[in-house]
């Protein structure tokens, strides 16, 4: 099967796109398949390009087997609404111009957020008349409502417009969740062509630690504390602040939160620390994925955290995934929905409603007096490691990009 995949995010990024498409891309490509990948020089979230790349109209490599094609975008930091919004839209005609330099695919995949990604795989395969599949990892533009602030005025409607059409021209939709496909199927989009794909870990490299990287402790300070740690993007989606609530409430307890990662909120959270002189709250710069499992093996929980609105319901974070490959107890914060009901399935964590510090402090303190309390949740997460790999991901998509090629053809 010769593979065409949009994502404006691929490795060498780390947040969750990147990492979940190219380890896709490469079991694909072991088993056989020829996947070439549009994307763009890497720069999230910071929005500088990375070492070793320059952001030119067009370069190829090879990376594991796979054809990477980056092209030239407009390139920003992951914040402030005018400039995100012109890096978003700049995808859409390098990858679509640059596409067609390519051989023509059996099947396209383009994977959201953001929309022009999207945008870009669908009228390129409407174009070259190949099958196509819309990737559904959230509800864009409704999240810029969650995050933003932004009115439903016209711009939004516009949005929603290019949505619904994205819908209406794909061949088959493959949703993250089972809560968006109720969302779809209201707006008019049939249910026999959408597919469920839950997202998932590596559980080649994310695995349970012998013992804690002594080296890191040393490092940040955390010799002789209950680690929570939260390893990912600190982004407008998380409603972090609540943390440093939480922490504040905590005082002089040996509990440190221990981010690790970077974002658009990052700045922020950094300052407000600084402010409020919270010292059991640590910041480490974001990771190359490889270091990550060491990073893991210093933290006695996870926390997973969402920011307090309705939407959010509908995600699954794939820190939960992560979080039970190398055996953490979960503290998920966020609003009752899909994440919420796989950590009680699994009895992998404690629930912790949003914006509520108080709640979260209460939790992790009930973590560090029951070690009993722990060890199971812990166990329990990693037994359901399995129900969540990348294989599994991997092998469930490329069933739906069989069926749109099949249904292409009938």
């Amino acid at each position: 099967m010769r593979i065409l995949f949009f994502a404006d995010n691929f490795k060498p990024e780390t947040n969750a796109p990147a990492t979940h498409i190219y380890e896709r891309c490469k079991i694909w490509v072991a088993q056989g398949h020829q996947v070439t990948v549009i994307t763009c020089a890497p720069n999230f979230p910071e929005g500088r390009v990375y070492p070793g790349f320059k952001n030119r109209w067009r370069s190829v490599e090879t990376l594991d087997g796979i054809r990477v094609v980056r092209v030239k975008t407009f390139i920003s930091a992951n914040e402030g609404f005018v400039l995100r919004t012109l890096d978003f839209l700049s995808y859409f005609p390098s990858a679509l111009f640059f596409s067609f330099f390519e051989a023509k695919p059996d099947v396209v995949i383009a994977s959201s957020p953001q929309l022009f990604v999207a945008v870009a795989g669908i009228v390129y395969g409407m174009l070259r008349r190949v099958p196509r599949v819309f990737e559904l990892r959230d509800l864009w533009p409704a999240s810029i409502l969650a995050t933003t602030g932004m009115q439903p005025g016209f711009a939004y409607r516009m949005l929603e417009r290019l949505e619904l059409f994205l819908y209406r021209h794909s061949t088959r939709i493959a949703s993250l969740t089972e809560s968006f496909v109720g969302e779809l199927t209201a707006r008019g989009v049939p249910r026999d062509k959408i597919d469920v794909v839950i997202n998932g870990a590596n559980l080649d490299l994310f695995q349970p630690q012998a013992s804690k990287d002594r080296d890191i402790e040393r490092q940040f300070g955390l010799e002789n504390r209950f680690v929570v740690g939260y390893l990912g993007t600190l982004g407008l989606a998380h409603g972090l602040t609540n943390v440093l609530d939480a922490a504040a409430l905590l005082g002089d307890r040996p509990i440190t939160f221990f981010f690790v990662g970077g974002g658009a909120d990052r700045a922020k959270l950094e300052a407000m620390t600084a402010e409020r002189n919270l010292n059991n709250v640590i910041f480490a710069p974001r990771q190359e994925k490889s270091q990550m499992p060491r990073f893991w093996s210093v933290c006695d929980a996870s926390l997973v955290h969402l920011h307090n609105a309705p939407l959010f319901a509908t995600v699954i974070p794939s820190k939960i995934f992560e979080t039970m490959a190398v055996g953490l107890p979960i503290v998920y914060v966020g609003p009752a929905g899909e994440g919420s009901r796989i950590v009680a399935r699994h009895d992998a964590g404690l629930l912790v409603p949003p914006a509520d510090p108080q709640a979260l402090a209460d939790a992790v303190c009930q973590l560090v007096a029951d070690e009993q309390l722990r060890r199971r949740l812990a166990a329990n997460a990693l037994a359901a490691a399995p129900n969540y790999s990348r294989q599994r991901q991997a092998d469930d998509t490329l069933a739906v990009l069989q069926r749109a090629i099949e249904s292409k053809l009938a």
